[in-house]
């Protein structure tokens, strides 16, 4: 089992015991989620701790997308829960990068790999991505390169 999994097991099971609600059905579900990222393929296999954290971003961004769906529609309540969700798997992912640090990256990620146009906008948010390593959404990474490359 990864560390990450490990942490996230023992801390629903604190949770349980102290009657925590939210951050209970919270793990639950993202180690729901695990669970299925595991058995999904041909074969089943534990997850990395690389691969756990993609799939707990993945999770925090439904829950910022759902909170904004619900803001949108008047459903404050709803919103609420699901933002609070957010906070509770935020714990457990790498700290982003501020705006500075990511342009930073980004700038150093172009620079080595050379590029400078539209046409290779797929190669330079390859080497972005790589270079920020899951600290940042792919959307902000992906306006920075955007912006860089003049596009």
């Amino acid at each position: 089992m990864s560390t990450l999994k490990d942490r996230l097991t023992a801390d629903m099971r604190a949770a349980l015991k102290a009657r925590d609600e939210l951050t209970t059905s919270t793990l639950r579900m993202a180690l729901a989620a695990v669970g299925t990222a595991e058995v999904s393929g041909k074969a089943k296999r534990e997850l990395s701790d690389d691969e756990v954290v993609a799939v707990l971003t993945k999770e925090a961004k439904k829950r910022r997308e759902a909170a904004t769906a619900f803001a949108d529609a008047g459903r404050a309540e709803q919103a609420a829960r699901e933002s609070a969700e957010g906070e509770v798997l935020d714990r457990y992912l790498p700290k982003q990068l501020s705006d500075a640090e990511l342009t930073a990256l980004v700038t150093q990620a172009l620079a080595a790999g050379g590029f400078t146009g539209r046409a290779q906008m797929g190669p330079a948010m390859k080497a972005a991505q790589a270079a920020v390593a899951g600290q940042a959404e792919g959307g902000r990474v992906a306006a920075e390169v955007r912006r860089q490359l003049g596009l």
